[in-house]
């Protein structure tokens, strides 16, 4: 297993990156309560994008030499990784309870022209089933919710990778709240690679499990975001 601290993320600042991944949550009441469904309906409908339509860039890492097949992604938000996904050959269920960015994700599918790969569902990951052994890929990216709702779907996750497949999770990272950039403002809402680690028990091979470092472009500079990410493979 490879396992990093700090480990610096490659590539060039994008320009707007200060919105390609999530910014610190200043909304009413979301610092000290986890949102819910309308709150997020409500914050999606306040911007054409709040995110961006670039894919996130450790999932364009991680999945470069993965051979395309059926891959989940849970919390899609406006679609920009499954969108990604589908334009690399992926027939991708995209899962998120805002009614709101599922409309949006749609639509950004559609104007990429890969909607016909991808399946849009509306539902809230807290209670979803997933059949077992069942997508090549299953992508995680900043599901940002208190550990003890966390920890459930990260046990259904990983059961839900075919052999073969391959188990991705992006999230920010604990050291972020105190050392980093952007994310939520509350510790339970954040977590260690060691956390997910153990939380997959023995469903997968953990392959690669760190905190990374990610580069982000600010009207005051450039900052860094501390991330947390783990990836597993079904034997």
């Amino acid at each position: 297993m490879e396992s990093t601290s700090q480990a610096t993320t490659s590539g060039s600042i994008q320009p707007g990156s200060i919105k390609q991944e999530h910014p610190p949550l200043t909304a009413s009441g979301s610092a000290s309560r986890t949102m819910e469904r309308e709150d997020w309906n409500k914050r999606y409908s306040a911007e054409a994008l709040i995110w961006t339509a670039k894919a996130n860039r450790f999932l364009m890492d991680e999945t470069a030499n993965l051979a395309p097949g059926s891959a989940l992604d849970l919390a899609t938000g406006e679609g920009r990784n499954a969108v990604w996904l589908a334009e690399q050959g992926w027939i991708v269920r995209a899962v998120d309870f805002s009614s709101v960015a599922i409309a949006k994700a749609r639509h950004l599918a559609l104007v990429r022209n890969v909607h016909e790969a991808i399946d849009f569902r509306e539902a809230d990951l807290r209670n979803y089933d997933l059949e077992s052994h069942r997508f090549d890929l299953v992508a995680l990216i900043y599901l940002q919710i208190p550990q003890t709702e966390l920890l459930p779907i990260l046990a259904r996750a990983a059961r839900a990778v075919a052999p073969g497949g391959t188990f991705l999770l992006v999230g920010h990272d604990s050291e972020n709240l105190l050392h980093g950039y952007g994310g939520p403002q509350r510790a339970d809402m954040l977590y260690t690679a060691d956390e997910v680690v153990a939380a997959l028990g023995n469903e997968l091979v953990i392959e690669k499990a760190g905190r990374f470092n990610r580069f982000v472009e600010t009207p005051d500079g450039i900052r860094v975001a501390l991330d947390c990410l783990v990836r597993g493979r079904r034997l």
